[in-house]
């Protein structure tokens, strides 16, 4: 049985850097009783993970907030605050719902977590997504979408996403961007790219994650001015770009 000890003993046994306390994800929409009861049990959890959580490890431990109801969020937000975790993550979201309500949600819960410690998006995910939550003051993201992306033909660039199945790209000589830091990116044709993923190359698959995790590095490098001034984590005092930002710099392409 997976209990809050034994989650954190396999992520201490796998070398985890950030270690999650075990919470229950609810499935929504449910009622406020559902919610509460999910709140309570995983503040019961997050407490009976920081016990078993070795702070002579060396690695941090995150409290965790799963979205529900907005009065519930607060008073579990409060109560993550004063416990002592390393950092706070929000889970639950970009499962399906329009960017507008994650981004609500997120408005919602950040002013109840610390602003001195780290805070993790968790699942997201598309770079306006991305740009959109670090100005409303998210600062750690994961998620699969540069990699499946890559591993389907599509890659992340400045002037929007390629998809590389389309047929005009058969006989392109351009790199996929001169420009880029990734030397995949500047070096190889669109056309050679092509060719790769339309015969089901790994190399294809192995150059375009490649290309795209470099872009979503470069993505949040230059996002740190912009979410803590001078690149501290510590200062206290956050800067928002606008909230438009991403919308006027990402773009689709085809």
């Amino acid at each position: 049985m997976l209990t809050p000890e034994r989650a954190i003993e396999i992520q201490g046994l796998l070398g985890s850097d950030i270690q999650m306390q075990l919470d229950e994800c609810v499935r929504l929409p449910c009622s406020d009783e559902d919610v509460e009861r999910a709140m309570r049990l995983s503040l019961r959890w997050g407490e009976r993970s920081k016990r078993a959580f070795d702070p002579a490890s060396g690695h941090a431990l995150f409290g965790s907030y799963r979205v529900g109801q907005p009065v519930v969020a607060y008073r579990k937000c409060e109560s993550l605050g004063r416990d002592g975790f390393d950092g706070h993550s929000i889970g639950g979201l970009a499962v399906g719902e329009p960017q507008a309500v994650m981004l609500a949600m997120i408005e919602t819960v950040i002013p109840y977590l610390p602003e001195a410690k780290p805070r993790y998006l968790m699942g997201v995910g598309a770079p306006d997504d991305l740009l959109e939550s670090v100005a409303r003051g998210i600062d750690m993201f994961d998620c699969v979408m540069p990699t499946r992306a890559g591993r389907h033909g599509l890659v992340y660039t400045r002037s929007g996403r390629i998809n590389l199945r389309n047929a005009k790209h058969a006989t392109d000589r351009a790199p996929i961007d001169p420009l880029a830091s990734c030397e995949a990116a500047r070096i190889y044709a669109r056309a050679y790219l092509h060719h790769l993923v339309k015969a089901g190359e790994i190399l294809g698959m192995m150059l375009l994650t490649e290309i795209n995790l470099s872009y979503y590095q470069e993505l949040m490098a230059g996002c740190a001015p912009l979410s803590w001034p001078g690149g501290s984590m510590n200062s206290g005092k956050r800067l928002k770009p606008h909230g438009q930002l991403a919308k006027s710099k990402l773009r689709l392409a085809d």
